[in-house]
Parts: C-alpha cells; sequence; structure tokens
C-alpha cells in the first residue's frame, strides 16, 4: 500500500493533466437521495475517459530501450487511446490491435493519433493473443490495459485528486470495475490517507468478475462476460489488481443494464453530458445503494469514467437521424418460403451493413423481411431496389414512411399458424461484415429457419433471436451444429414471452 502511495504521487500524469479533472455537484440526484452527490469527471480528459493517467504514466516510465522498441497494446476503446496518445506525446512508435469488431468511432480517434492499427479476431481475446505475438516478433514494448503497477499508480492519482477536492465530510467513493486498475490504484491511495473513507466497486451484474472472485477468494474466469457496457467486459481481473481490490475495497456491488441506463440518463440531466455504460457504472451503483439505504453519512462521489458513447447506441436517435440523412434504408422485401430461401437472399445483399433485419414466417408461400440497410445516399438505396428486383424479389422502399419507422419495424412478427415443432434462440454475433453469412453456411438449409430478428446496437456483438423448425429426432444434431458454430447462445424455446407472443 505505501508503495502504491509512493508510485502514484510520482506518477508522471500532470504531463498531460496540468489541472485535475472537476468534481461537479450533482444538485438534482442530490435533492433526490437527500445527500449530498459529486461527479468525478474522468469524461473531460483529452481522451474522455480515465485510461489516459495509466497509459502516460505506464509508457513516460520506460527506459530508452524500451522507448527506441515502439509500443504495442491490445484493446478495443479506451485503454488504445490512452496508449496512441502518450506515444504522440511523447514521440514514440505506436502500435494497437483491436478487435475486428471494433466501432469505427474508436478506430478513428486511435488512428487520428498516430498510431499503427491491426484490425485481428472478434474479442478482446483474440486481439490481446495477436498483440503478444506481433510484441515478440518486433521486440516493441506491451502497454497492459490494467495489470501493471504503474498504469495502477496512474489510475490512482483519480483517488488523490478526489480527496483534495472533495468536502470534508466525504463518506464514499464509488469506483467501475473492468480489470481492476482504477479501483485497486484509488482503493490503495485512500485507505492509506482516509480509512475512514470508504471506497466501493460496482460491475454489470453479467460482467462481475471482481465481485465473483473476491467471494471465491481467488480470481475466477467467467465462461460469458455482457457486451453492453464493453469498456468493463472482462473474463478475469489481473493479478495486481485482484490483490488490492481484495485487500483495500470495502464492497463490491453489481448492476443491471436497465440501472446502467438509469445512470446515463440521471449524469446527462445534470451535466448535459452522455457517459459511456461503463462511464456511468460507478453512478448506477451509487444509486442503488443509496435507494437501498445503505449509503451511510457523508458526501458521496460517483467517478464518470468515460465518455466514448457510440452514436448510435442511443437508439431512437440513430433511427431518425440515420434516416433523415439518408444513411440508412429502410425496405420490405418479399422471399419465397422455402428451405434454403432465406440464405440465398443474404447472399443478394452481400456484405452491405446490414442495421435491422426482421423476418416472420406468414404462410408457406411467402415472407415479408422488414429490412435496414447502411447507405450512403439515395441512390445506393435505388441500385439496391434494382439488384433485388434483378434477383428475383420484390421490395418497397419504407425510409419516409413515418408509421413504418415509429411502430411497425418493432411490432413486425406475431403467432404463425403453420409453425411445427419450433424451437427458439437467442445468440450473440460478433458486428463484422460475413458473421451473418458464416452462421447460415454452417447451419445450411437443413432446417427452415422460421423467425428471425436482428438489431446493430453499436456495440461489438449484435443480439440475435431465431427459431427453426426441428423435428425432435433431429434436435441432438441441431445441437452439435450450434456447439461447433462458436456463437455465444441460449435456447430460449420454453421462455414466457416465446410462449405468450411467438408461438
Amino acid at each position: 500500500m505505501h508503495d502504491m502511495l509512493r508510485r502514484a504521487l510520482n506518477a508522471r500524469v500532470t504531463d498531460v493533466l496540468p489541472a485535475p479533472t472537476p468534481v461537479d455537484h450533482a444538485p438534482l440526484l442530490s435533492a433526490r437521495l437527500g445527500t449530498p452527490v459529486l461527479l468525478k469527471r474522468e469524461d473531460l480528459t483529452p481522451i474522455f475517459a480515465f485510461k489516459i493517467r495509466g497509459a502516460y504514466n505506464c509508457v513516460a516510465q520506460l527506459g530508452e530501450r524500451e522507448r527506441q522498441a515502439g509500443v504495442i497494446a491490445a484493446s478495443a476503446g479506451n485503454h488504445a487511446q490512452g496508449v496512441a496518445y502518450a506515444a504522440q506525446r511523447l514521440g514514440l512508435r505506436a502500435a494497437i490491435v483491436m478487435p475486428r469488431t471494433t466501432p469505427s468511432i474508436k478506430v478513428d480517434a486511435v488512428r487520428r493519433l498516430g498510431a499503427e492499427i491491426e484490425l485481428a479476431g472478434d474479442d478482446y481475446a483474440a486481439a490481446a493473443a495477436r498483440c503478444e505475438t506481433r510484441a515478440a516478433e518486433t521486440g516493441m514494448t506491451v502497454i497492459p490495459p490494467f495489470d501493471d503497477l504503474d498504469v495502477i499508480a496512474g489510475q490512482a492519482t483519480v483517488g488523490l485528486e478526489i480527496l483534495r477536492q472533495a468536502p470534508r465530510d466525504l463518506g464514499t467513493i464509488f469506483v467501475p470495475i473492468g480489470g481492476g486498475g482504477l479501483a485497486a490504484g484509488v482503493a490503495a491511495v485512500v485507505k492509506e490517507l482516509r480509512p475512514d473513507v470508504r471506497v466501493i466497486g460496482v460491475e454489470p451484474d453479467d460482467s462481475d468478475a471482481m465481485t465473483r472472485s473476491l467471494a471465491a477468494g481467488e480470481r475466477v474466469v467467467l465462461d460469458h462476460v455482457g457486451i453492453f457496457a464493453d469498456g468493463v467486459a472482462v473474463r478475469q481481473v489481473g493479478v495486481h489488481t485482484f490483490a488490492l481490490c481484495q485487500r483495500y475495497l470495502d464492497d463490491c456491488v453489481t448492476v443491471s443494464i436497465d440501472q446502467i441506463c438509469g445512470a446515463i440518463k440521471d449524469a446527462f440531466d445534470e451535466t448535459r453530458s452522455v457517459l459511456e455504460p461503463a462511464g456511468a457504472l460507478a453512478l448506477a451503483g451509487l444509486l442503488q445503494v443509496a435507494e437501498a439505504g445503505r449509503l451511510g453519512p457523508g458526501a458521496a462521489i460517483a467517478i464518470a469514467s468515460g465518455a466514448n458513447m457510440n452514436f448510435t447506441r442511443l437508439r431512437y436517435v440513430t433511427e431518425r437521424s440515420e434516416i433523415g440523412e439518408h444513411r440508412e434504408a429502410v425496405l420490405a422485401v418479399t422471399i419465397p418460403e422455402s428451405p434454403g430461401a432465406f440464405r440465398e437472399f443474404c447472399a443478394v445483399i452481400g456484405e452491405r451493413s446490414v442495421t435491422e433485419f426482421n423476418y416472420r414466417l406468414a404462410s408457406r408461400d411467402e415472407a415479408h423481411v422488414f429490412l435496414g440497410i447502411e447507405v450512403t445516399g439515395r441512390d445506393q438505396v435505388a441500385t439496391l431496389i434494382q439488384a433485388l428486383a434483378s434477383a428475383g424479389y420484390a421490395s418497397v422502399d419504407l425510409s419516409d414512411d413515418d408509421l413504418a419507422k415509429t411502430h411497425v419495424r418493432h411490432m413486425v412478427g406475431g403467432r404463425a399458424r403453420d409453425v411445427g415443432a419450433e424451437v427458439v434462440f437467442t445468440f450473440e454475433f460478433p458486428e463484422r461484415p460475413g458473421a451473418l453469412m458464416q452462421f447460415l453456411n454452417h447451419l445450411g438449409s437443413r432446417w427452415n429457419i422460421s423467425l428471425f430478428h436482428y438489431r446493430n446496437h453499436g456495440s461489438a456483438f449484435g443480439r440475435v433471436l431465431c427459431a427453426f423448425e426441428v423435428p425432435p429426432s433431429e434436435r441432438p444434431e441441431l445441437a452439435e451444429r450450434l456447439a461447433d458454430l462458436g456463437f455465444s447462445y441460449v435456447d430460449e424455446t420454453d421462455n414466457p414471452a416465446v410462449r405468450l407472443f411467438l408461438r
């Protein structure tokens, strides 16, 4: 603990943050909860996230030989920007390995900072493996995202600033947890200087590696992590971060997606800034603890850790703005209802970026698909309609139909009289060109697809609802094919919502 405080006091963070990020009073939340609530505005750094602190401090501590070799990191988001920013400031070569599923807004942000970018794999684990291989091949210096003492010390400066800026009656600090670097650093220095102040970590309930590790007394590996708060979607916390959190965190709580969304709205009401899901995590935890009556005396601070929000996650606004600016077309397409027809239709679409796909078997003769396609102007819409017509598919452009955009797109489906022996699954697809065709080609045309719904939410993975007509005797074969596919899935056949509305 004393060593971490020393490291934090000597961190090079002021090189890039000459003034502390502000601590803002949240009057609306304070009035609602009956206790002072404050926000530590890490969303106001040059990269809109706290990650600049640890990344810069780690890079700045490198020796001359390591600097000459250049730096490399694996990341799908804020750590990548932090490393690229640090390398640019220090005049070093930087390479970032990012998953192919990384949203273009983050790729472009890193590229603008002058880093070389390599896209590899569909998730962070694959990108990290490629990063290690490339580092071994080139001799470049790897900058870890969280499990490094210099990185942790850089993040710990958030805690030092809070203790200088907060009112003397500070009672609790809420910290988001992914790999644990921020929580470990803040907890270590706060407990050395103000042991009376509670430090509480917050995780999504579908990415709770630290919570489970603390309960087990050892680091656990999650089989699956949620995709909404992608900035904290970590399967296993670090060795150093776990040890520090195990010793110095007072508690660790989990929150739901709905609570995170509520916190994003509350933060916007207070600041007119839009936090990313991971950035609003600490506030969601504060609200949960306060509403449960467990906050305790004194002011409470939530670290607003980042604001690199993809605009496409603001779903309603995105749908209207994308179509209004002719960046998305909405079509109704009629296809024949026969095994393999759905796959053939997708082949005509090719690698165009699909933004929405709604389908439900209506009769044994034909089916209607509600289709959203990313375009760059009306000319592309006309070209797509012509391509569909040439392939024998009738289509109607609904891009200017208000009723279709407001209501019908969310109501496509319902009960189908002719469906038999139906099984229903949810899948998570990596958001990259060709993933849908990979899925369909793997399954082949053995079983008829009787329901399909997909919507791009601007994250690394898209959620899909899909049903097949499979006789009971053939379901073991279906299970084998799904297991070989490699995509995460859940059997939803007995889900109450499926029984009530779709069967």
